[in-house]
């Protein structure tokens, strides 16, 4: 799993993810597809697919838990999340890489790679694309590139993203002045479920608004230059709150406590103390927590994957003291 490995960066860089979208040829798009046209897409995607070794999915035969339980992984989209028959998921045995097949577009293709990697990201997804490609007709022009059902993605098609924490920069004051430079110079700022959704626990999903008229390599180069500069504006904010050492301490090690004692933790609650935990770690005041166990228990203590532990769906008050719980014994206590 991505969210349990530690990459370039990390102290800051969550993970990487590249998605392309691309549909195929003489076939309407999502919004004008009869069922018979998405099932013969599944259909010649999964034959696509048959000589690797990744496991595709229809949707109608996941339940609605583990459909949840993907989306907390950001493995697929919440609004997919919505959808049944005509769709279907590819995934790899490490879940780095995804194909949701007849989302948005008839697939969309992402990589995940723990840390700042996008390279690494586009890669593993050329490497299927490339398959797919051999196999299927994509729609493609000549003089606009790939063609999608938004006219924002026209192009290479591509999206590259970077999921980062910003404690310390939303503790200073000076989050609103980084996002707005991100905004002005074409990247796209939102919460770590992408469009429509809101940062939680600090973190944000900086992307690329645009994938006309530029070659993924100038997408990649743009969003790591934004990339190098917040993180580096991070770091100079967290070295400015260590200047007065006893206010930040005791934020961070009071989160230390409530974690390693309650017995009921509401979902935003926990987020927002894991935040303070991993910067706690990272500035080095908090010295017994594995950064792994911090960065999985992101997930982990999610709401779906919360029921997937328990193995039954449980309401929220009790999905609130099963939270305490496993935060607890992965702390180790």
């Amino acid at each position: 799993m991505w969210y349990n490995e530690i990459g370039k960066d990390s102290d800051v860089v969550v993970s990487s993810r590249v998605r392309l979208a691309r549909n195929l040829k003489d076939t309407n798009f999502i919004n004008r597809l009869k069922i018979e046209d998405a099932e013969k897409i599944l259909k010649d995607v999964r034959a696509a697919v048959k000589d690797t070794d990744l496991d595709f999915i229809e949707m109608k035969d996941i339940d609605n838990l583990n459909k949840t339980c993907l989306v907390e992984k950001n493995l697929i989209s919440p609004e997919f999340k919505k959808r049944n028959k005509g769709c279907g998921i590819i995934l790899n045995k490490e879940s780095t890489l995804s194909i949701m097949v007849n989302e948005e577009d008839h697939l969309r293709i992402q990589s995940i790679k723990p840390g700042n990697d996008l390279n690494q990201a586009l890669e593993e997804c050329n490497k299927i694309d490339d398959i797919l490609d051999e196999k299927l007709n994509y729609a493609f022009d000549e003089q606009f590139g790939y063609l999608t059902s938004c006219p924002t993605n026209v192009g290479t098609g591509m999206r590259a993203s970077l999921m980062v924490h910003l404690p310390a920069l939303t503790m200073t004051g000076y989050i609103n002045q980084v996002l707005d430079m991100a905004g002005k110079i074409g990247l796209t700022i939102r919460g770590s479920y992408g469009e429509g959704s809101e940062p939680t626990g600090n973190i944000y999903q900086i992307s690329n608004k645009s994938s006309l008229g530029v070659s993924e390599k100038d997408i990649i180069a743009n969003v790591n230059a934004v990339a190098e500069k917040i993180i580096e504006n991070e770091r100079l904010a967290r070295k400015q709150l260590m200047k007065n050492p006893i206010v930040i301490e005791d934020r961070l090690m009071r989160a230390y406590g409530v974690l390693t004692n309650a017995k009921i933790l509401s979902s935003n609650e926990c987020i927002n103390l894991l935040s303070d935990v991993k910067l706690g770690v990272e500035l080095g005041i908090i010295d017994n927590i594995d950064m792994k166990t911090i960065n999985s228990l992101f997930v982990l203590t999610r709401p779906a994957m919360i029921q997937l532990e328990a193995k039954q769906e449980i309401d929220a008050g009790e999905r609130d003291i099963k939270r305490a719980e496993i935060v607890k014994k992965h702390l180790g206590f």
